[in-house]
């Protein structure tokens, strides 16, 4: 992928920034689909703990004004105007479907950073992320139903999971844009931060998540995630061996004895 692709990687220390950028709007069209398939599977391999550059968290920021304008429509008309576009329809959601669950299977801190409208795929893809920023002027909708459809990037599901049931069919059937500070309160957003300086804020929350202790931040993924959508037994069950292998890992041991050395907080973590 080249410098400049629709959506790219660039690095910021143990930091992946996956970098939004098709001007003006940043709609999601078929090159934008295409860059981001691409991105994510690169995640995929360089979030791998036996990676030697391996990138402990992922940022997903967008440039310019919005975050996203949503979808490009053109692609919709194509697949409904064209033929079998039953099948075509579920091809397309198969795909983006499993571009939401690789960002959100990475093993690694996931936050997204809007700063401004975020509609659509864009919000979907903020949705399969583990920590969503917003700046105050930030706006979020899934607005689908202006041309008959419902999201299917994962979205409804997972707001349901964040919102619960009732605020997720809400924001759907309305297709209404909601501003962040109500989206945090409906624990959608996890924090609203001041415009200004916004940026550099985001960037500063993935630095301080991605110098932690990773792979204890995949156990606590994989847990939290079984117990959402399992049930906190299916949890339990899981803690012996999640959780037991961390006893096995640089960073728990370098951390017990900068504790009892040093006191807590001194710690520091190669992510191993």
């Amino acid at each position: 992928m080249t410098e400049t692709a629709p959506v790219r990687i660039e690095r910021d220390g143990d930091v992946a920034v996956v970098v939004l950028d098709n001007p003006p709007l940043n709609l999601f069209d078929a090159a934008v689909f295409d860059a981001v398939e691409a991105v994510a599977d690169k995640l995929v391999a360089l979030t791998d703990p036996g990676n030697a550059e391996r990138a402990r968290a992922v940022l997903v920021e967008a440039r310019g004004r919005v975050v996203s304008g949503g979808v490009d429509v053109t692609v919709f008309r194509d697949i409904a105007e064209g033929p079998e576009p039953t099948e075509r329809g579920a091809q397309l959601w198969r795909r983006l479907l499993r571009i939401a669950q690789t960002f959100e299977d990475l093993p690694v801190p996931t936050v997204f950073a809007a700063h401004g409208l975020t509609l659509t795929a864009a919000f979907e893809l903020a949705l399969a992320c583990d920590v969503l920023l917003a700046s105050e002027r930030a706006s979020f909708g899934l607005v689908e139903i202006v041309v008959g459809l419902t999201p299917s990037m994962g979205g409804p599901q997972r707001l349901a999971e964040r919102a619960g049931p009732a605020r997720a069919k809400e924001l759907v059937f309305t297709g209404e844009r909601y501003p962040a500070a109500v989206l945090e309160r409906w624990d959608v957003v996890n924090r609203v931060l001041p415009d200004e300086g916004f940026a550099e804020a985001a960037r500063a929350y993935a630095r301080r998540v991605a110098v932690g202790p990773t792979v204890a931040h995949a156990a606590t993924k994989r847990l939290v995630t079984t117990a959402v959508r399992q049930g906190a037994r299916a949890a339990d069950d899981l803690v012996p061996d999640v959780s037991g292998a961390l006893f096995a890992t640089e960073d728990l041991r370098g951390a017990v004895a900068s504790f009892l050395a040093d006191g807590p907080g001194k710690a520091t973590y190669a992510g191993r």
